[in-house]
């Protein structure tokens, strides 16, 4: 479990350095991917760094990713983790930045001898009293 913590956790810091092809080398091809943005799910070759850069091109610098709560589960070369993350950046042309808990489930295989991630899945709850909003202002205390 210790490698597959260090994909997970090695990839969250990444994340800082801006360096989007780093971060996708922990990605196998064709992976499937839920994130917080729309779509309900991302199209295409989600291992284009192009993609990635250009969401993080949104931001002042890149974003920051803490990883907490790590839950690991491995049966052979199948595993799934599940952790809850905090996403902290400053949006180009703000003047303050955020801070983001969300939920995330990742599916993870051995491949080659390497685990790589096959399925990820973002998420934030939402209110459930008809107005839909998401819950962004939650942390894990909460």
């Amino acid at each position: 479990m210790n490698e597959i913590q260090e994909v997970i956790e090695n990839k969250a810091a990444l994340l800082e350095t801006g360096d989007a092809k780093a971060i996708l080398s922990y990605y196998a091809p064709g992976f499937v991917e839920y994130n917080l943005a729309p779509p309900l799910r991302q199209p295409g070759d989600r291992r284009d760094p192009a993609v990635l850069e250009a969401w993080m091109d949104n931001f002042q610098a890149p974003p920051r990713r803490e990883v907490t709560q790590l839950a690991i589960t491995t049966d052979g070369d199948v595993a799934f983790a599940t952790s809850i993350d905090c996403l902290s950046a400053v949006p180009r042309g703000a003047a303050e930045g955020f801070t983001l808990w969300f939920r995330v489930t990742l599916g993870l295989r051995r491949i080659d001898g390497h685990w790589l991630i096959t399925h990820e899945h973002e998420s934030v709850p939402f209110e459930m009293d008809g107005s839909f909003r998401a819950s962004t202002g939650l942390t894990p205390t909460d």
